[in-house]
């Protein structure tokens, strides 16, 4: 692993446990060993170093969803593929679904374009083309928010959810919740 790379992982980490505004560049510093101007070396500010550190941590997990959209199956089975690949990602990932969590929580409006339009830009375009395919009527934005919301909350719900009437140890199996939620959508059209 390479510098620039040590600096990524441990900030992804990082900003995962502290928030964007609780890191400082000497922290990051001091837990990768080298020299404030050495993360300054590869990175010209602290925005530019938390995106490439969300590019670098969503980069693994596009080539997941990317997988999903070259499939050679229907839309119903896309829309499966996603969600469960999202739920995956989630469950398998707790830094980078625990940076997203702060980030969504902060909602810096600058950071929040930053994400929007240099991470997760492309992925929501084919999601939406999915959701438009399959169900023409339906406004695809809502319909791809309702698939990403729906995984998101049986996930950071679950610790909850499990001391609620009717919790059934099958609610926590992924391929379960990915069944769950594309009926629901696909029933709701």
């Amino acid at each position: 692993m390479n510098s620039k790379e040590k600096i990524l992982t441990a900030a992804i980490i990082l900003f995962a446990q502290k928030g964007y505004s609780g890191l400082s560049m000497r922290q990051l510093a001091l837990s990768v060993d080298l020299s404030v101007a050495a993360i300054y070396h590869h990175f010209p500010d602290k925005n530019a170093l938390y995106l490439e550190a969300v590019r670098f941590s969503f980069s693994d997990k596009e080539q997941v969803f990317d997988q999903v959209w070259n499939s050679d199956c229907s839309a119903k089975e896309k829309l499966h593929g996603f969600i469960r690949s999202l739920i995956d990602v989630m469950l398998n990932d707790q830094n980078f679904h625990r940076l997203m969590q702060r980030e969504i929580l902060e909602a810096n409006p600058e950071r929040m374009q930053l994400l929007a339009k240099g991470v997760f830009h492309s992925q929501f375009c084919l999601l939406m083309q999915l959701m438009a395919e399959l169900a023409p009527k339906q406004d695809a934005h809502l319909f791809a928010t309702s698939a990403i919301g729906l995984a998101k909350y049986y996930i950071e719900y679950q610790p909850l959810l499990k001391n609620l009437p009717g919790w059934k140890l099958e609610h926590e199996i992924p391929e379960f919740m990915a069944s769950h939620i594309t009926s629901l959508l696909l029933n709701s059209f």
